[in-house]
């Protein structure tokens, strides 16, 4: 995933399908959501950079207000001055069209200006733009409906990079409220049947908003085959690692195996402990391994190598979005801590837990869509430059804010990232 996913075009977004104008409602709300998972944050809590990956909480809140201004109030309201001008060079992420920035790995450095001041900034900004509200072009609209998406990605990151900071702490802090698992039964794992075919996938501009990555929609031709009716439990991961997964070579793919062994790779990012005795470190301090929830925290080499072991493979990106369609994305759990795989009703297909708990790494490289064409002027550094040596990911995570997700969803990352809440479905072929 992006920290950042838009930009101002060179022409404006009126003819872009799919925009609208947001309600000012929704513009406060995810505003407010920002902040207040920000709320219980010291200041050297919102400063630090625990790796090159991630960014410290308070430079996302001061980027996401960066984007307001920079694209929307700079632009379309008369009169608006800059809040600080030099706040352009400190939150620009990667936009070299929008001028000089901070190198990414080097944000943590910005010690000034301090958390209260970029909280006075993101006020300043959204007063400026909702007293104009009511006037707002099309065009401008339209970059707020894109800045309102790009914030809620960054709220996930938030609480991503969050996590990774308070994991590297020898005290193990827990930033909310931990529980402790409780005994559940875990459905057993089915087969459920897809037919092969011609189908479609991609955003339909008649189903409203959606980046650009994700269009436009064209047909594929599937195979028959099969996909997991849930994701891959902590306990079945667990049977990987004893029968000795991760040190057998047969299993993983070259680079994969050239990046256990650089980085002495035997768990899940967070599983702490050993066999029998394995424990896990979350946004609610460190727990036991609850054996029933999702694993969570493997790279696409680790998803690979399980596959490989299990006698199958993992889904291609058609395969899990044709299979998703028609599914409710409001499901799952979303925005909270991965919960154990409860029995529950089976959705439309016998398929669980498409959306929300963990990112399902998925066998397609991050490409374009035939026919994808990248925004003119600044909006074109948004995706198109970053469709090399990615993966695809699906579905969302309990980190992903409830309505932001839908099947032809596109999030991606590098193979050897896991601090996101990154799990798998396994498929097999018919």
């Amino acid at each position: 995933m992006l920290d950042d996913q838009t930009g101002q075009p060179e022409t404006p977004l009126d003819e872009a399908p799919g925009c609208s104008a947001p309600g000012l409602a929704r513009f406060s709300r995810v505003r407010a959501q920002t902040i207040a998972l920000t709320d219980g944050l010291s200041e050297a809590d919102a400063q630090a950079q625990s790796m090159p990956d991630a960014s410290p909480a308070k430079w996302h809140l001061a980027h996401t207000a960066w984007f307001f201004e920079q694209f929307v109030a700079v632009p379309y309201l008369r009169g608006y001055r800059a809040f600080d001008p030099a706040f352009g060079l400190l939150f620009n992420s990667y936009y070299e069209g929008a001028g000089r920035r901070v190198d990414r790995a080097k944000r943590g450095l910005i010690t000034r200006p301090g958390l209260d001041r970029v909280r006075a900034y993101r006020l300043y900004v959204d007063q400026a733009i909702g007293s104009a509200w009511g006037i707002l072009s099309r065009a401008a609209n339209d970059l707020v409906t894109l800045g309102l998406a790009h914030e809620e990605q960054h709220q996930e990151l938030i609480l991503t990079d969050l996590l990774h900071l308070m994991s590297e702490n020898p005290l193990s802090p827990a930033l909310f409220a931990g529980r402790p698992p409780t005994p559940c039964e875990v459905p057993p794992l089915r087969w459920i049947e897809q037919p092969g075919g011609i189908a479609e996938i991609g955003h339909d501009p008649a189903d409203g908003f959606a980046f650009d990555n994700e269009g436009p929609r064209h047909r594929v031709l599937l195979r028959r085959h099969a996909l997991a009716s849930r994701l891959v439990t902590n306990a079945e991961w667990e049977e990987f690692v004893s029968s000795g997964g991760y040190g057998n070579p047969l299993l993983w793919l070259s680079e994969g195996w050239t990046w256990v062994q650089a980085h002495s790779v035997t768990a899940p990012l967070y599983w702490r402990g050993e066999a029998g005795a394995w424990r896990q470190f979350g946004l609610g301090g460190e727990q036991p391994l609850d054996p029933a929830a999702p694993v969570s925290h493997i790279s696409y080499y680790e998803a690979d190598a399980y596959a490989r072991w299990f006698g199958v493979r993992l889904p291609t990106e058609a395969e899990w979005e044709v299979a998703a369609d028609g599914h409710s994305a409001a499901g799952g759990n979303q925005m909270d801590a991965p919960g154990p795989v409860r029995p529950r009703a089976a959705e439309s297909g016998g398929l669980t837990q498409l959306y929300g708990d963990c990112w399902e790494w998925t066998a397609s490289a991050y490409l374009p869509h035939p026919g994808f064409r990248a925004l003119a002027g600044v909006a074109g550094e948004y995706n198109g430059k970053f469709m090399i040596n990615q993966m695809v990911l699906k579905g969302g995570s309990c980190f992903t804010p409830r309505g932001h997700v839908r099947p032809s969803y596109r999030n991606f990352f590098p193979p050897a990232a896991r601090w996101q809440v990154t799990g798998l479905r396994l498929a097999r072929d018919i």
